[in-house]
């Protein structure tokens, strides 16, 4: 009997100690929010942040100047026989606003190649005022026969861009490295002279 005592008081000790580690675990909750609310800082969001593949919640951009629109349109000058054009020929964007463009590119050789793209500008004041955060423009990229790739610009017009500007042509020419450098495209004609490029490179 006494054996059976012990053992039922050994019971009911070990039951008050699991309700109290789950009274804790629930409590938890709480105390965090309030640690969190005290600090200001929100420790998971902070982990969740370096965790691979997940998307980083960006603070709004501020400067954006939704008073004003800039057409941008985007010419492409192939100097080779290969295929290169944007996938959108023209965008209305605000100044600030982060915007991306894509460009489409194929070796139709039968041999690789390694190929570079210049940019240009009209009007040429533009330049100093189109911000490229990411361009395929600057480095050097080697294509198999018949490789196809894709590649982005991004960018953002500052608005300290002069009020006359309504329209901003970024014109490329993509060339052959190891060949004779193309000059860039003239500013005024870049449009009108794309079209035989293109018309060469289809």
């Amino acid at each position: 009997m006494l054996l059976k005592h012990e053992n039922f008081k050994m019971v009911g000790k070990l039951g008050v100690i699991v309700l109290g580690m789950f009274a804790f675990g629930y409590a938890l909750v709480p105390i965090y929010r309030a640690v969190c609310e005290v600090t200001g800082i929100n420790v998971l969001a902070l982990a969740d942040q370096q965790i691979p593949g997940a998307t980083p919640k960006l603070p709004a951009n501020t400067q954006v100047d939704l008073t004003r629109t800039i057409t941008v349109e985007f010419d492409a000058n192939a100097r080779g026989p290969w295929i290169f054009k944007p996938a959108k020929n023209t965008l209305q964007v605000h100044p600030g606003e982060l915007t991306t463009v894509m460009y489409e590119f194929q070796n139709v050789q039968n041999r690789t190649m390694t190929a570079q793209a210049i940019p240009s500008y009209a009007p040429a004041q533009a330049a100093a005022h189109f911000n490229k955060l990411e361009c395929f423009c600057f480095n050097q990229y080697t294509l198999a026969p018949g490789e196809k790739k894709q590649w982005p610009v991004v960018f953002v017009i500052d608005p300290k861009l002069s009020k006359d500007v309504n329209t901003i042509t970024l014109s490329y020419t993509f060339f052959e490295v190891g060949g004779k450098t193309p000059v860039a495209p003239d500013s005024s004609r870049s449009t009108s002279a794309a079209a035989p490029d293109k018309q060469a490179g289809a």
